[in-house]
């Protein structure tokens, strides 16, 4: 007894160690999802498998689930859940295994990215197909708004993620970028040489300025914190920050994976797929909006005692 539960303990610390944040990541996020990635990353681990080569795998098997959503009967509807789950346990697993062993790539973080939007891509992409008959050309309309306020749902959720982890941690600890960095980066690469890296950072700056653009009042915020303390912000200020912004981290959490995948799963058993995406059209935009309104109230907050 008193060996399985130092087992439990070891596991514990495991999956802990390999995520980017405690304070980033929910209940549901670290016992369920993370736990079984990280299982799936110690197996690979031990087979010397490149964390690349699972993300590669997890897109295939994303891919496919959308593919079986396309039918309407139980077997392929299962099996689609089944398939989008284990691509999620080899999304996470990629990660912890990089930071496990230390093989962390630019086109690790390239492939990451591309994952997700390789699987909503193929499940909106088969819903619509199956729905057509019935819906004509507005379900690919309905599906084209709910595709658009997905992305900036995820892509202002991440980063405010990021923005929490840069106060917690620091600079060196996390992943927020800026665009105007980034494009001084990209014009120092050489085309001969460099090629690939200029592309993804095209893309990368594209993406990074449209989460700068969400986010006003935070870039306002952290433009006057980098004049007036340069890279080092005080402990009581980061301390603040943290304290404040880690409440809200359940909004970010609820717009990322988890919350849309349980809910694609109830309306497809119950043969209303469709519903899906009047779901990431209402509710989840509502909570994309009051996400958005609280961070960038606190960031007015924290600027008026410490800008």
């Amino acid at each position: 007894m008193k060996r399985s539960m130092m087992s439990l303990e070891a596991l514990k610390k495991g999956i802990k160690s390999t995520l980017k944040s405690e304070d980033t990541e929910g209940f549901f996020e670290i016992y369920v999802t993370r736990s079984c990635g990280y299982v799936w990353a110690l197996f690979f681990r031990k087979l010397r498998v490149h964390p690349n080569v699972v993300t590669l795998i997890s897109i295939v098997l994303g891919a496919l689930s959308g593919y079986m959503f396309y039918f309407d009967d139980l077997t392929h509807t299962l099996w689609g859940i089944f398939l989008l789950i284990w691509a999620n346990w080899y999304d996470c697993a990629d990660g912890q295994l990089a930071r496990m062993t230390g093989q962390k790539s630019l086109l690790g973080r390239i492939l990451d990215g591309f994952a997700g939007d390789v699987w909503f891509f193929s499940i909106y992409f088969f819903i619509c197909l199956r729905l057509t008959g019935e819906w004509g050309i507005w379900i690919w309309l309905l599906a084209g708004f709910a595709g658009i306020c997905h992305s900036k749902q995820c892509a202002l959720a991440d980063y405010y993620r990021n923005v929490h982890m840069f106060f917690q941690k620091g600079a060196g600890k996390c992943e927020l970028d800026s665009s105007v960095q980034q494009r001084k980066k990209m014009q120092g690469l050489s085309w001969r040489t460099s090629w690939f890296e200029k592309i993804y950072l095209f893309f990368y700056i594209r993406y990074t300025r449209s989460q700068e653009q969400m986010s006003p009042a935070c870039q306002h915020l952290l433009s006057a914190l980098n004049r007036k303390y340069g890279q080092e912000f005080p402990a009581d200020l980061r301390e603040e920050f943290r304290r404040r912004s880690k409440p809200l981290m359940k909004y970010t959490n609820i717009l990322t994976f988890d919350t849309r995948a349980l809910v694609l799963f109830a309306v497809l058993l119950l043969k209303k797929p469709y519903l899906y995406f009047v779901f990431e059209v209402t509710i989840l935009n509502i909570l994309f909006f009051y996400m958005r309104y609280k961070h960038e109230k606190l960031c007015k907050d924290i600027e008026k005692v410490y800008g």
